[in-house]
């Protein structure tokens, strides 16, 4: 089994939406803001490589929409989706699952491509994974949510033949060595995958965690629909971190890959930082 960081690029987000209830006198350390108030975030995919299975966890923003669109976040950095599966050797065309932790645009937008006139996979070998709950979730989106979920980014993908659900079923054995828990705070049903990798679980964070910063319980996006909800996951998430020493991989932090937890007199809060080529 091997593991890969798979950069699609950066792009920028309001700080106060990101940060919710926290004043930015506190956050701008953490995350200096632009004149315009945005900070610089990444999306951070990982691929597994789990006996004769090569799994895609997000594919990032892609990059189908016209320049408008992406006006608004400020795509920049020098990594794209193809660029960070060449550098290991693969192809879109080698992935055989597309996992999506959940479907709003910068997690979910690299699944399809525009072909002329046509929007088709951008992985034609794959099965793309979604859940019931969530899928309906995003494909009648309430209207504080609707923004993030694109029909173009989502509805191909059913009408392509290659979307499957997973079952709603906390810690659902995905592969040999992932299974899958459901979080319903930031959005309905988001997975977040636990991997077993060289005796350690490493979970990629999504958005319950998008990033370092996020972890002290106050911090909490104004995008998460049930905040109160998030913070009960968080606080029983991170607990469980500390208890059995997981690695947590942040798909949003702009520097930070990976990091193991502590408690401190201020609460539970990051310890070690690494890469995941250092594990």
């Amino acid at each position: 089994m091997r593991l890969y960081t798979i950069h699609t690029g950066n792009f920028k987000l309001d700080g106060g939406a990101m940060f919710g209830v926290v004043p930015k006198v506190l956050w701008n350390s953490l995350n200096p803001a632009d004149a315009n108030n945005r900070c610089t975030w990444a999306m951070r995919c990982l691929l597994v490589e789990d006996g004769n299975r090569l799994i895609l966890i997000d594919n990032g923003i892609g990059n189908k929409q016209d320049a408008k669109f992406f006006s608004h976040y400020d795509l920049h950095g020098e990594h794209s989706l193809e660029s960070s599966l060449q550098q290991y050797g693969f192809h879109r065309n080698d992935i055989t699952d597309v996992l999506l932790t959940h479907l709003h645009f910068d997690h979910c937008g690299g699944s399809i491509v525009r072909e002329g006139d046509r929007l088709i996979p951008a992985f034609p070998n794959a099965t793309y994974w979604s859940n019931a709950s969530h899928w309906a979730w995003a494909t009648q989106p309430n209207e504080r949510e609707k923004a993030s979920f694109l029909k173009e980014n989502i509805l191909p993908i059913q009408e392509s033949g290659q979307l499957r659900m997973i079952p709603e079923e906390n810690d659902y054995p995905f592969s040999e060595h992932m299974r899958i828990r459901f979080a319903h705070g930031h959005t309905r049903a988001m997975m977040l995958p636990f991997i077993i990798y060289q005796g350690k679980t490493i979970v990629f964070c999504a958005d319950l965690l998008p990033s370092v910063a996020h972890i002290p319980l106050p911090y909490i996006m104004a995008y998460d629909v049930f905040p109160l909800t998030t913070l009960e996951e968080k606080k029983s998430f991170l607990q469980e971190a500390l208890e059995k020493n997981y690695i947590l991989f942040f798909e949003h932090d702009p520097q930070i890959e990976c990091c193991t937890v502590k408690m401190t007199e201020k609460g539970i809060r990051a310890d070690h930082f690494f890469s995941l080529h250092e594990i």
